[in-house]
């Protein structure tokens, strides 16, 4: 047997990768943390230490589905048809992306 993990995919999803200088460069997030972490002091300098990325992702509910190792060409589709299968494919939504593949006995 096949442990197959998927999640959905929908329009609105948002996987972006953004660096420490783009959001530093945001006037908002620097007084943000400035007031947060040092209010009321002034002349304050926000700096950082090599090349950081910042992941924002879509946080997403992980399905599981068991399939036949005979159907292992099929995995996609046979997820597919379990997201439809539990009404798991909403209006804005319109397939599934698999996560992660276990072989189990």
């Amino acid at each position: 047997m096949i442990k197959v993990m998927y999640t959905v995919i929908c329009k609105n999803d948002v996987n972006e990768v953004l660096s420490l200088a783009d959001i530093f460069a945001n006037e908002k997030v620097e007084k943000a943390i400035k007031s947060e972490f040092a209010k009321g002091i002034r002349s304050l300098v926000l700096s950082y230490k090599g090349e950081v990325e910042v992941f924002l992702k879509t946080q997403k509910e992980v399905f599981e589905v068991t399939v036949s190792k005979n159907d292992f060409a099929d995995l996609l589709e046979l997820a597919e048809e379990d997201a439809r299968k539990h009404k798991r494919i909403k209006k804005e939504c319109d397939g599934v992306e698999l996560v992660d593949i276990l072989t189990i006995d």
